[in-house]
């Protein structure tokens, strides 16, 4: 049988001009093939390497096709027999199901539009269970007209604004599709296909660290979410879940509210993926006896640079020339407390926006375009939060993050604070910033930022940046510019699953970030389509007549 073949640690040296070209250039000489040898070539992972800066490498996995006299005598080289092996892709199958019969009132409901529902969705509408997702924030394009109205200084709208509607938090994002999980079952690799297939760039199905961008990343959304529907999902935008239904220890549906009225809604399973803002979603299960645990999560400031100032420490000096993508950095230290202080979601080229979903409190995120070219790089810096800071009870974090959030909203009057890390460290407060100008989505104004984290929190992030400094020297010049707060990192709780992904209670399946399962749109997405096989096997096993 056929099959192409794979070569790894192909490198191209920056900058070149033609990527196919010189790739398979570089198969020619080195496998000694003709030139018109070469039937078919694909780039299976890309990445840069920048350790021997000036000089820069792109390195790849590469699969490609020979005719079939070529292969033999291919096949018989040995340069062939230690660099060559068989190119076998991981595709992933979704399991097989009956579909659910029309005028069945007993539809999957899904909470939550975020990637881990809308992906949830769409794999269950095309295997013909017609799922429902109510989601309580709006589409895209009402949605945007509410976030851009928060960034012109007016109060977000607790039901749709940058955490909840179309899309989920990640839609205002930097689109980071990176994700340090193994892809044993095919699921990244089926994720990154489903977004390039609506409409994402095709590099993300190669690129080491993939990225969309949020001006990309909408319109994929909507695509995705206007195919489920032609597949027979249908979806409840402004509608709120308020409660699961619970008959005889099993889920029976759901209690949803949309424009002040209250519904009942039977369904055959109930996906929860609320994302890691609910807290009144995870309030109402708590009462309702559905099994939660705490979780730690992380809280910090953003930290802005010029991108150039990035640049030059990643690739050296003379990057201009070289067509380089907006570097990105990975920061971790130690604090003498012992917690994990690091860089999170950064983003090149990007801005700090207002991310704030209540009156009153104030939250920080990081958001680029696809091209990453505000000229600015930034990143959360964040410290694991655990017990020993929280106390450890179940709503503990959920109740520090809304206390550092209305602190935040206070330092300032409602604008983001910022404060130079030399002013915050010493404990000062001065008339003015100094250093990069801020690229920011949202009012902003020069505030003291002490006392917005825990005083423990404060330590270990100043004890941080004195490491950071001496992997990117002047990372922690006292110019640099802070914002607050950083406070959502991950859900500060757990909706206890089993094995088979089902809740504490039957038919229900907790998904996603905002379940505890997920850290980035990758690896929710990842459990959207693993709910989605779990409930479709349920309905199947439990629902659907036999016969």
């Amino acid at each position: 049988m056929d099959y192409m073949f794979r070569v790894d640690d192909i490198k191209l040296k920056v900058p070149f001009t033609d990527e196919q070209k010189e790739l398979k250039a570089s198969l020619l000489r080195l496998f000694r093939i003709p030139e018109d040898g070469i039937r078919e070539l694909k780039i299976i992972r890309r990445s840069l390497d920048a350790r021997k800066k000036p000089d820069l490498y792109y390195v790849y996995s590469v699969a490609f096709d020979v005719s079939g006299d070529l292969r033999k005598k291919l096949l018989k080289a040995p340069v062939a027999k230690k660099a060559l092996k068989p190119y076998q892709p991981v595709i992933y199958r979704f399991p097989e199901v009956a579909k659910l019969p029309q005028g069945e009132e007993k539809r999957p409901l899904i909470v939550g539009a975020g990637p881990a529902g809308l992906f949830c969705a769409y794999m269950l509408a095309k295997a013909g269970l017609r799922p429902i997702l109510a989601e309580r924030g709006e589409k895209i394009a009402e949605r945007d007209k509410k976030v851009n109205a928060v960034f012109e200084g007016a109060e977000p709208d607790p039901e749709s604004n940058v955490a909840f509607g179309e899309g989920g938090a990640g839609t205002f994002s930097d689109g980071k599709l990176f994700s340090q999980t193994s892809d044993r079952e095919g699921l990244h690799t089926e994720v990154f296909r489903i977004f390039a297939e609506f409409g994402a760039p095709s590099q993300i199905l190669y690129d080491a660290h993939p990225h969309i961008g949020t001006d990309v990343l909408k319109h994929v959304v909507t695509n995705l979410r206007e195919e489920t529907e032609r597949l027979g999902g249908e979806f409840l935008f402004g509608t709120r879940f308020e409660r699961p239904l619970i008959k005889d220890d099993r889920i029976s549906g759901a209690l949803l509210m949309k424009k002040g009225q209250l519904t009942e809604r039977e369904c055959a399973a109930l996906v929860l993926c609320t994302g890691h803002s609910a807290r009144d979603t995870f309030r109402a299960l708590s009462e309702c006896g559905i099994h939660m645990e705490p979780k730690a999560f992380a809280a910090g400031f953003r930290v802005q640079h010029e991108q150039a100032f990035i640049d030059r420490n990643q690739y050296g000096e003379g990057y201009e020339s070289k067509k380089l993508p907006a570097a990105e950095y990975k920061l971790t230290a130690k604090s003498s407390s012992g917690r994990s202080v690091y860089s999170f979601c950064m983003c090149p080229g990007g801005y700090v926006i207002n991310a704030s979903s209540a009156p009153g409190e104030l939250v920080v995120n990081g958001m680029s375009y696809h091209g990453r070219a505000s000229g600015i790089a930034n990143s959360a810096i964040v410290v694991s939060v655990g017990p020993e800071i929280t106390g450890g009870g179940l709503f503990d974090g959920m109740l520090l993050q809304e206390k550092m959030e209305r602190a935040a909203w206070a330092a300032a009057g409602g604008r983001i604070p910022l404060q130079c890390l030399g002013d915050f460290a010493a404990g000062r407060m001065e008339a003015a910033m100094r250093g990069v100008e801020p690229q920011i989505k949202g009012s902003f104004a020069y505030a003291p930022l002490n006392g917005i984290l825990p005083e423990a929190l404060e330590k270990d992030i100043i004890e941080a940046f004195e490491v950071f400094g001496r992997s990117i020297p002047s990372f922690d010049d006292p110019q640099t510019l802070l914002a607050a707060v950083e406070s959502r990192t991950s859900s500060p709780l757990r909706i206890v699953r089993d094995e088979k992904g089902s809740g504490s209670v039957k038919g229900l399946f907790p998904c996603g970030e905002g379940a505890g399962y997920a850290g980035g749109i990758t690896s929710a997405a990842v459990d959207g389509i693993r709910a989605a096989a779990r409930v479709a096997e349920f309905i199947s096993e439990c629902i659907l007549p036999r016969g």
